[in-house]
């Protein structure tokens, strides 16, 4: 029986990482509802444990259910009937799966239904569905769409719709338009308000993903006559009103499983989330984040198969009287996939863990005033998450594409044919860089942490720790990288006040570099916990260096 959460040990690493105390004990209240839930944590310990136990119910889904579904799933994929979607046979065994698991709903609060997870334990799980089949991911993944609800939403709302996405309601978040893709301040879709108070959204919406869900966050035109960012709202709409079908599902080259849709509103019921006007400007965005962290995970999931795909081929396949990972060259591909997966992974956590301090004393503030010092601290978590999730989705999107590429070469013409799981791979991974924000846009996001000093500073934070004598070259090598990061910055920076659209053109290489060297000061420390990173410490080095 294979478990997807058992047999990486990476995955307990992560989970184990030390700020994990903290956030659970800000999470949990100082385990307030232990008194409360039969099922909740009396303490550190008891709150890790119920994380493995999930972890291993959702490991073993994946591993026995979801994965085995994946490949013919990938064949048949979802169609339209009179104007709904019908998901391929596959995908309803594995929603059925997770809902009878009680996998939905996990960061949500105990006393609306969820198991109250921080975002870290729950993104370890996305990471082990997207290496299961990461269309599959999609559409379990979308039930992230509750934090919105949660946010912004009022308490009755919450009441209404949180319960519902915890007993398995599925979720999805229509933002895009025929003419509306990344330029979301262009959309049209019409919210109209009645004349008892209540709202009705006509229009289109196109590469909705899993765009026939039981409940949709719409992104709608609610002012009239205008047409920039300001005049937007957030709605929420349940399919059981009524009002919304279903034009077509597109003819995706990968994710199959999950159904892509063009909808279509008419006179569709539905409520204003929050306040007007603020939809984009501001529950987009958080939307967005949380989406762009859910990609990540499903980046590094692809990633991960991939590798376990390309190493398991490499020592099987035999050519000239020898397996073929004997081949430098083979096995230099193999150490490059490998570095480029434990790299990925330990970016996607940190940014993870910084994500779990702010929200959780974003929770907290809703319910006593924050101390000046939790403030202050909120703050600097806050800079760093918005500062490491473009980073984060950007950079495992790429490395998930060159590694499943890479997946390919190790297979050789073998690799070309639908026999192999890596051919789905491949075209599964090619949209990791483009949905929720091409990698073009997570620079346009991230250049300012490079620019304000997020970056530099964080850089300067883990040069300043102790790192294991192993690692010392490395180090060394890091800081004299930096040294160069900081003359780029300058050189860019001078270079803007002579040629306009320089610090533009040159985001790219900064953001990357950036990038490249605070990955491997994660490598590096985790080399000084486990022996095992120490490999994919020294060759992320020389990538870095080379790059």
């Amino acid at each position: 029986m294979a478990n997807f959460f058992t047999d990486n040990t990476d995955l307990k690493h992560h989970l184990n990482h030390p700020m994990m105390r903290r956030i659970v004990e800000l999470k949990e209240r100082n385990f307030a509802d232990a008194d409360k839930f039969d099922y909740a944590p009396h303490d550190f310990e008891d709150a890790m444990d119920s994380y493995e136990k999930v972890l291993e119910i959702v490991g073993d889904v994946c591993g026995n259910i979801i994965a085995e579904n994946a490949a013919d799933v990938d064949q048949n994929g979802p169609h339209v009937e009179n104007g709904r979607v019908v998901y391929a046979d596959g995908t309803k065994k594995n929603i059925e799966a997770c809902r009878k698991a009680g996998l939905m709903g996990m960061a949500m609060p105990r006393r609306l239904g969820g198991l109250n997870f921080p975002i870290t334990p729950y993104i370890m799980a996305a990471d082990i569905v997207a290496r299961a089949d990461a269309g599959f991911e999609n559409i379990w993944g979308l039930q992230d769409c509750a934090e919105t609800i949660y946010e912004f939403a009022s308490p009755e709302q919450h009441e209404r719709y949180i319960p519902r996405v915890c007993a398995g309601a599925t979720m999805s978040m229509d933002l895009t338009e025929p003419d509306a893709g990344s330029d979301l301040q262009s959309v049209m879709l019409k919210a109209s308000q009645k004349e008892d108070g209540s709202w009705v959204l006509n229009g289109v919406k196109r590469f909705i993903t899993n765009g026939d869900s039981d409940i949709h966050l719409v992104l709608a035109r609610s002012e009239e006559g205008t047409r920039d960012g300001r005049g937007l709202s957030m709605f929420i709409y349940d399919k059981n009103n009524g009002g919304v079908t279903v034009r077509r599902i597109e003819n995706k080259m990968g994710i199959k499983g999950s159904p892509t849709c063009e909808l279509v509103f008419k006179d569709a019921p539905a409520e204003l989330c929050g306040d007007r006007r603020l939809g984009l400007i501001k529950y987009v965005m958080a939307l967005m984040n949380g989406a762009r962290l859910g990609i990540a995970a499903q980046s590094v999931g692809i990633s991960e198969v991939a590798y376990r795909e390309a190493l398991t081929y490499a020592k099987d396949r035999k050519q000239f009287g020898k397996a073929i990972i004997e081949f430098p060259a083979v096995a230099e591909i193999l150490s490059l996939m490998k570095a480029k997966l434990d790299a990925s992974r330990s970016l996607l956590y940190a940014c993870s863990r910084f994500v779990d301090m702010y929200k959780v004393y974003d929770d907290i503030s809703r319910e006593r005033s924050l101390t000046k010092e939790e403030r202050a601290e909120r703050k600097a978590y806050n800079r760093l998450a918005d500062a490491f999730t473009p980073l984060a989705k950007g950079m495992t999107s790429e490395m998930c594409n060159q590694n499943s590429y890479d997946c390919i070469q190790i297979h050789g013409g073998s690799g070309f044919m639908k026999d192999y799981a890596c051919e789905r791979l491949y075209r599964d991974a090619r949209i990791m860089n483009i949905y929720e924000g091409t990698s073009q846009l997570q620079v346009v996001a991230a250049i300012n942490a490079v620019t304000k000093g997020t970056f530099m500073e964080q850089i300067e934070r883990y040069a300043a720790e102790s790192y294991s004598e192993a690692m010392c070259p490395v180090v060394t090598k890091l800081k004299e990288l930096t040294v160069k990061f900081s003359e780029m910055q300058a050189r860019v920076e001078a270079g803007d006040k002579e040629v306009c659209g320089f610090k533009d053109f040159h985001a790219r290489r900064l953001v990357e570099t950036a990038g490249y060297i605070i990955i491997t000061y994660l490598l590096a420390r985790q080399a000084g916990q486990a022996e095992e990173y120490v490999a994919s410490a020294r060759v992320f080095c020389k990538l870095a260096e080379s790059k």
